[in-house]
């Protein structure tokens, strides 16, 4: 399979087409192999318009929403990110050419592995996988200028919001009932205090991430 070629017509057909005009999304999008963050098995439906299982409740975002997301995030070449479920890294290796800095966040031990050997073989030199609970966020490195969410979320704890800095984004798929959109938070300070305010960008479906379901409710 020609990947190269796959890789510009992932861009021509599903990327451009949706309104995605940040120029350093497409050519960062065109340039780095998203099969490589697959398994060989899985490596000829890199460049699918779907979402892709990699396991442990991962996936490898369908490139329509993914740059969306990205182009909503605004990210900056100044920019501390983080990069909430990043699974074998594609996501963080995309953010890493966009932004200054990268901190790809991850609970899973093996993909924690794989996203770090991916990274390094790439020598994607602003990034580093963490481990830890997702929900929690990584609060020893924030504040955050963008936290970028890998999965839909029903519920977004206190503590994430609290890692952005004041003008923060985070971009993440929330669950509403049947519905969900991407939505885009962005976090401003008035008079001392600060505010985070929020709009739908698009619909979109993708796997809830674990820690992100909203608390079950007794019925008696």
């Amino acid at each position: 399979m020609d990947y190269a070629a796959a890789r510009r017509n992932m861009v021509e057909s599903q990327v451009r087409p949706n309104d995605v005009t940040d120029r350093r999304i497409q050519d960062a999008m065109a340039r780095i192999p998203r099969e490589r963050f697959l398994p060989k098995s899985k490596q000829p439906l890199a460049y699918m318009d779907d979402n892709i299982a990699i396991g442990e409740g991962r996936i490898l975002m369908e490139p329509r929403c993914f740059a969306k997301m990205l182009q909503a995030a605004e990210v900056k070449e100044t920019d501390v990110v983080l990069d909430i479920g990043c699974g074998t890294g594609y996501s963080t290796a995309v953010l890493a050419a966009l932004a200054s800095a990268v901190v790809a966040l991850e609970s899973d031990d093996a993909l924690v592995d794989m996203a770090s050997e991916i990274l390094t073989d790439m020598a994607v030199d602003n990034a580093a996988v963490v481990t830890g609970p997702l929900e929690q966020g990584c609060s020893d490195q924030s504040p955050f200028d963008v936290i970028f969410v890998n999965g839909s979320v029903e519920v977004i704890p206190q503590i994430i919001f609290d890692q952005l800095s004041e003008g923060g984004r985070l971009v993440a798929v929330v669950v509403a009932g049947q519905n969900s959109h991407a939505r885009i938070y962005n976090k401003t300070g008035h008079d001392g205090e600060m505010y985070v305010s929020s709009r739908v960008i698009f619909d979109a479906k993708i796997p809830v991430l674990t820690g992100f379901q909203r608390a079950a409710k007794f019925v008696f």
